[in-house]
């Protein structure tokens, strides 16, 4: 019995293919995007907004969603265009002030990619990811 190329291709594909579903069947309800990151730091909006002046809000998002909206007195930082905005976040940052990052949402991974980068390559310590990011900020202005 002589099986054709074609056959012999869909077959190999096909059996490529049995890991990657046995996983995804196995995994089904343990996918990355269910759950939102998880950080070392994170902080209520309530608690940041307590700390009033002695917080630097850094915002995560693209650049053009930084200028449509932001939170006032909000620095941009984010990977796109981390060396210039990291100049300018230092020249407004102390060491007794509070970073509190955010992007979109809660699921949002920029913020928690910011603040790793700014507590490992920066070396500061007093870093946090706002829980909910700019979805939370504006709930909370309606």
């Amino acid at each position: 019995m002589r099986v054709s190329l074609g056959r012999q291709v869909l077959l190999l594909i096909g059996l490529a293919f049995l890991p990657a579903i046995g996983q995804a069947i196995y995994y089904r309800e343990n996918v990355s995007w269910n759950e939102p990151p998880t950080d070392s730091a994170p902080v209520s909006l309530a608690v940041a907004q307590s700390w009033g002046e002695g917080v630097l809000w850094l915002d995560a998002r693209p650049e053009a969603d930084y200028a449509r909206r932001h939170i006032p007195g909000a620095l941009p930082l984010n990977e796109d265009s981390w060396d210039e905005h990291l100049r300018m976040m230092l020249t407004a940052w102390s060491p007794e002030r509070k970073l509190v990052v955010y992007c979109s949402r809660q699921t949002c991974n920029a913020s928690h990619e910011v603040a790793e980068r700014l507590r490992k390559e920066v070396g500061l310590s007093n870093v946090y990811v706002l829980e909910g990011g700019w979805e939370e900020w504006e709930k909370q202005q309606k």
